[in-house]
């Protein structure tokens, strides 16, 4: 890992959950004996609690799933249907080793749907996060083609974010001509990803999947309680809204 990967990855585990909590408790820890040591301490307590709410994390996903687009896009003018990694689960004895994770998988199922649809050949992208042993793109086209049937034309197997999966795609697709894509990738996530491949000139029709604020369950009594599961929206969606701002500020 590089110095700068380093940074950035310290810097995230800082300002997103539940590190933002813990290095305010951290904090109070070290100055217990000055005066703003407790008002640290219940900061930093009140932002894990809050963090850890379901109906904090389900409106923070919302802001980005608002964003996302419509869940039936209009595919009309498209020229092919790009599909984004977001890791793989290894070892996995059933299906003789390495396959893709949830994320992954959720994104596979709706891109075989509009390749289907449409008719559009597929890319798929994502490269070998470590200690992965074969890339993100490799395992998503073993899945669309061996279980759902669905053919991948280009497999983008280098990139290691998202910044990278617009940059390498560009370079496989715009060569061919292709410039108005289908993108499919979580609703949370679309946001920034359409903003990256926007910034490589392309035309984007958001193709949104798993709107977490958008389930229709309705306010219930667990919705007090904290979750693991909510803990988990509110990192993504705080994690989603960091890298707009890099990217609004840096260009990529």
């Amino acid at each position: 890992m590089t110095l700068a990967g380093f940074l950035k990855m310290l810097l995230s585990s800082l300002l997103l959950p539940p590190g933002n909590g813990l290095a305010l408790l951290g904090l109070a820890w070290l100055g217990r004996r000055r005066r703003w040591a407790l008002a640290l301490a219940v900061l930093g307590a009140l932002l894990l609690l809050l963090q850890s709410l379901p109906p904090v994390g389900t409106a923070l996903m919302g802001t980005l799933e608002d964003r996302a687009g419509a869940w039936s896009p209009e595919t009309a003018g498209a020229q092919a249907i790009v599909v984004l990694g977001s890791g793989v689960i290894r070892p996995v004895a059933e299906f003789g080793g390495e396959t893709a994770s949830e994320r992954t998988l959720v994104r596979i199922r709706r891109g075989a749907q509009l390749a289907r649809d449409t008719q559009l050949p597929v890319l798929v992208s994502g490269g070998r996060p470590l200690p992965a042993e074969s890339s993100e793109a490799a395992a998503m086209a073993a899945i669309l083609e061996n279980e759902f049937g669905v053919a991948v034309r280009w497999r983008e197997e280098d990139s290691l974010d998202t910044a990278g999966n617009a940059a390498l795609s560009a370079r496989m697709l715009v060569p061919e001509g292709i410039k108005r894509i289908v993108l499919v990738t979580q609703a949370f996530h679309m946001p920034r990803a359409r903003l990256l491949f926007e910034a490589q000139g392309f035309e984007v029709i958001p193709a949104p999947t798993h709107f977490v604020s958008k389930n229709g369950t309705g306010f219930e009594a667990g919705s007090l309680f904290p979750s693991a599961s909510a803990l988990h929206n509110s990192y993504y969606a705080l994690h989603e809204w960091l890298g707009i701002l890099w990217v609004r500020i840096s260009g990529s």
